[in-house]
């Protein structure tokens, strides 16, 4: 049984070394690594990494019966300046218009948005 304290420095070392890198683009290319063992210990790293930088609350990884591992992050809601009150109205008008506009198409710029506001 390897020491938990060493690998725990280890991950943390590799989260030092690969701290001003694309975590997600180097977690997607661990799988070429030759060195199974620590691999897992850069995927672990940039996992964290992924997770510090995108505002996770956590992260899960489990292993179906297939052998087949998921990993799923989940992120806290992010409230984003709002816009004001004139210009938010216009922007949710227009997005309502292109989704129940026949006659004119007016293409909403943000494709997810729904057309409405969410009330806190």
């Amino acid at each position: 049984m390897k020491d938990m304290t060493s690998l725990h420095l280890k991950v943390q070392d590799l989260v030092s070394c690969y701290a001003q890198t694309d975590p997600l683009r180097e977690m997607s290319a661990v799988q070429k690594d030759s060195d199974k063992e620590e691999a897992a210990l850069k995927w672990v790293a940039l996992a964290i990494l992924h997770g510090i930088n995108s505002g996770a609350t956590q992260i899960s990884i489990s292993r179906g019966a297939d052998g087949a591992v998921k990993v799923v992050a989940e992120y806290d809601d992010a409230e984003l300046p709002s816009p004001g009150k004139v210009i938010g109205k216009k922007a949710i008008a227009a997005c309502v218009r292109s989704r129940t506009s026949r006659e004119r198409r007016v293409s909403c710029p943000w494709p997810w948005a729904s057309g409405t506001a969410a009330s806190s």
